[in-house]
């Protein structure tokens, strides 16, 4: 009888553990050749900047001068896609984000050209002497987003981050495949992207506006379509942390 209890017991304990662990389907390809657009290569860099309080209009004039000269630099194969100033968020906070023609390959063309470029080095002295902190990732975007493109002003912009549960990420663009259809009768959608280096399982969508109250509008008119109420209930779940940050392009900003 012993003998038998005892065989028996971890059958049991097998059966109780396959109801709370979650199963999940065997990928034969990696998170991102799923997600990413396949037509492109690139790559995006998002970079936050702290700025000291009195230092901030000093931060955008020298930012002014010398990211345009990169950004135009056929030498250097990147772009810069937009830069912006936090308006309401982080406070005193500089947002840039670039893309590398290339991928990997052409980030560290770009980064080994700019050490050498003296004027570069004294912009990144000068311009640490500015900072309180900074951070950095590196991105994909969303194959079914809008690819980011120049556009004329004055726009506001929304940065919404959302820091995922890690293993959701599929799930995530699954159902903002079809979210995103809810989205774009105003243009409003500029690109989406995820994160490969830096904080891992963040997600960016970055849209404009043309300014507080149309983006009230535009979002309240979202949940009178059929559908993207089924799609929010279904996406929170997946959401650890969100943030939304209202910002303003500077002068030099591609997307105004």
């Amino acid at each position: 009888r012993g003998l038998g209890s005892s065989a028996h017991r971890p059958r049991e304990d097998s059966w109780l553990k396959s109801l709370f662990v979650r199963k999940v389907d065997p990928r034969k390809d990696a998170h991102s050749n799923l997600l990413a657009k396949r037509e492109t290569s690139s790559l995006y860099k998002l970079q936050f900047h702290n700025v000291k309080p009195e230092c901030l209009d000093a931060y955008n004039k020298l930012c002014q001068e010398v990211l345009p000269k990169i950004h135009e630099e056929k030498h250097y194969p990147c772009a810069l896609v937009g830069t912006w100033n936090t308006w309401y968020g982080e406070q005193d906070q500089a947002v840039h984000l670039w893309r590398y023609e290339g991928g990997y390959p052409a980030l560290n063309e770009v980064m080994s050209k700019l050490r050498q470029n003296k004027e570069f080095t004294e912009f990144r002295r000068e311009r640490g002497n500015m900072l309180l902190s900074r951070k950095n990732q590196l991105l994909l975007e969303f194959s079914f987003w809008n690819e980011p493109v120049p556009r004329d002003g004055p726009n506001i912009y929304e940065l919404r981050s959302y820091q995922l549960r890690p293993g959701t990420m599929i799930e995530w663009g699954n159902y903002w495949a079809r979210a995103i259809r809810f989205r774009q009768d105003n243009n409003e959608a500029v690109g989406g992207f995820f994160s490969q280096i830096g904080q891992l399982y963040m997600v960016h969508h970055l849209w404009a506006y043309k300014d507080l109250q149309t983006r009230e509008d535009i979002r309240n008119a979202a949940w009178h379509k059929p559908g993207w109420d089924e799609l929010v209930y279904y996406t929170v779940p997946l959401i650890q942390e969100m943030e939304s940050r209202i910002m303003i392009p500077l002068k030099i900003s591609p997307l105004q």
